[in-house]
């Protein structure tokens, strides 16, 4: 990741209109985005980089990011397990 980012720890699992998606939160986002729509984003979550994903708005005023099966399953985590994550917008 060639910019600087935000670093923080969060669990996965983000509540969607009472449905947990396997999702992690980015704490203060409209703040560091500079916006509350979605927007891309580079990311490393526990090492493993994901580039140009959705930063998707969380309907509750923040932004969360999806981490799909695949990654899951290389991370050997799932909803619940905390990660590191590091975020830069695009």
């Amino acid at each position: 990741m060639s910019q600087p980012g935000l670093r923080f720890e969060a669990p996965i699992g983000v509540d969607v209109k009472g449905e947990i998606w396997s999702c992690v939160e980015i704490p203060g986002s409209v703040t560091f985005l500079g916006t509350g729509k979605s927007v891309r984003v580079d990311a490393e979550v526990d090492g493993i980089r994901l580039e140009n994903v959705g930063a998707m708005v969380t309907g509750t005023g923040g932004h969360m990011i999806s981490l799909s099966a695949k990654v899951l399953k290389q991370l050997g985590k799932d909803i619940g397990d905390t990660v590191q994550v590091q975020v830069a917008p695009r």
